[in-house]
């Protein structure tokens, strides 16, 4: 598919972003763990999501959809299935479920497509393990395909050495159907969806005052039935804020976003590099949402070290906004990016350097030298003292090939810089992942998109 450059900025109130994932994925497996029916509207309407919603159906619940409207509720007694149950690209699905499913009576296999079954899951395996949880699978339950065989559980208490939502949402899910209480601390202060909705379901979770440590007691009742608006999601917003910061003349108004401080902040760090950014509450029922504002900006390096947990996925959008700014940025202490989708510091780096930007790779993260640091001399394959590939161009037909690896955030990251300066990206049928209207928004805010 080819991406060619804006010839002119652009104005735009955006609503119709794609909704939040995490908490689509939560609400559907959330509502198993309710007597009454469940409903949300807003829901996202993206393979990975509606993976989690078919895995649903198959352990026995009814799932009614009208529009972006979901009805769940939740069976008598979980079904052992007669088929596998494909979590398709989906790694919160099949890390969700395995917590979901450690203590449910009966015989479960989970797997998805090749891409999700090379990722890591001992890191929910293992804590599962310690509370009896029989799980089998490739390299010691390290790969899915996974078996999992219901137990009972034991309460424990663990610390996980990394901080990570879905290991503390799947040890969450596990500790409620243990005989015994069960303690979880992690470093530092992950996505907190799961306490958050749980919470305000009546979970028999306590937390610290930081967040930071959580004991889970077993769950005595089913839990109350959950009736959200689910916002619109902040990872899928962070691409058309990203392009309104590195277009001339643009503005943009991302509507009904969740701000939860967890997941806002690779806005932050746009805010830091100078880019005129608005946050503006509306609500705030289990989660805080509202608008942000981002107009045009002239952007400054920075260095990001800190709260990486909070803007894992955006890390790839922003490395565009790094390659526009002045000087060179550099992220670190992000080595989870390495067992994405695709391993995103590598694919990040190799294509900017397609696209004619200095970028190099980091252990945990990777360094980029922005364009506007650079002459006109430096973009014309003169300079000859770095290992770079210098050809920016905006010729459509020596577009760079930006190849996605079937991670959709690659290849959404690298069509916002093809707005900047034209590049064509093999696979996007990923972006049907999480965004199915991504390019459809990229069109209303003019591009010219060619398959």
């Amino acid at each position: 598919m080819k991406i060619h450059a804006l010839t002119q900025g652009f104005t735009a109130r955006l609503e119709k972003i794609a909704a939040d994932k995490s908490i689509s994925h939560r609400f559907g497996i959330f509502s198993m763990l309710c007597e009454d029916e469940c409903r949300a509207s807003n829901y996202l309407l993206a393979e990975d999501t509606l993976n989690t919603l078919e895995i649903a159906r198959n352990l026995g619940a009814t799932v009614e959809r009208k529009d972006d409207r979901v009805l769940i509720k939740a069976p008598k007694k979980i079904i052992s299935p007669n088929k596998i149950l494909d979590c398709g690209n989906s790694g919160t699905t099949m890390r969700l479920m395995m917590g979901f499913l450690a203590g449910a009576q009966g015989f479960f296999v989970l797997s998805g497509d090749k891409y999700l079954n090379k990722r890591p899951m001992k890191r929910i395996s293992e804590p599962l393990k310690r509370m009896r949880a029989r799980i089998y699978g490739r390299e010691d339950a390290s790969l899915a395909p996974l078996c999992i065989e219901g137990a009972k559980l034991q309460g424990i208490e663990y610390e996980s050495k990394i901080s990570s939502a879905q290991v503390k949402t799947a040890f969450i899910l596990a500790s409620l159907r243990a005989n015994s209480s069960s303690h979880f601390s992690e470093p530092l202060l992950s996505r907190n969806h799961s306490e958050n909705m749980l919470l305000a379901m009546n979970a028999p979770l306590k937390l610290s005052q930081d967040g930071l440590k959580i004991q889970i007691s077993p769950l005595k009742a089913p839990l109350k039935p959950l009736k959200i608006t689910i916002p619109n999601d902040p990872s899928s917003a962070f691409y058309f804020a990203v392009a309104a910061a590195i277009l001339p003349n643009s503005s943009v108004i991302l509507s009904n976003v969740l701000l939860n401080k967890t997941r806002i902040e690779a806005f932050k760090v746009l805010e830091k590099m100078g880019a005129r950014i608005e946050f503006k509450q509306l609500q705030n029922d289990f989660e805080a949402v509202g608008e942000i504002c981002v107009e045009s900006s002239n952007l400054k390096a920075v260095t990001v070290s800190e709260n990486i947990s909070w803007l894992i996925d955006e890390a790839p959008a922003l490395a565009i906004a790094f390659a526009f700014a002045s000087g060179t940025s550099r992220l670190e202490n992000a080595a989870e990016l390495r067992v994405k989708e695709s391993d995103r510091i590598t694919a990040v780096v190799s294509n900017l350097q397609k696209c004619g930007i200095l970028a190099r790779e980091l252990n945990s993260g990777f360094e980029i030298e922005g364009l506007a640091t650079l002459s006109s001399k430096d973009l014309t394959g003169t300079k000859n003292s770095t290992p770079f590939t210098q050809k920016l161009t905006k010729d459509p037909k020596t577009l760079p090939k930006i190849q996605s690896l079937g991670d959709h955030r690659i290849a959404m990251s690298f069509a916002i810089l093809g707005l900047k300066c034209g590049v064509e990206i093999d696979d996007t049928e990923c972006i049907n992942t999480s965004f199915p209207n991504f390019l459809s928004i990229l069109k209303d805010l003019g591009a010219r998109i060619e398959d």
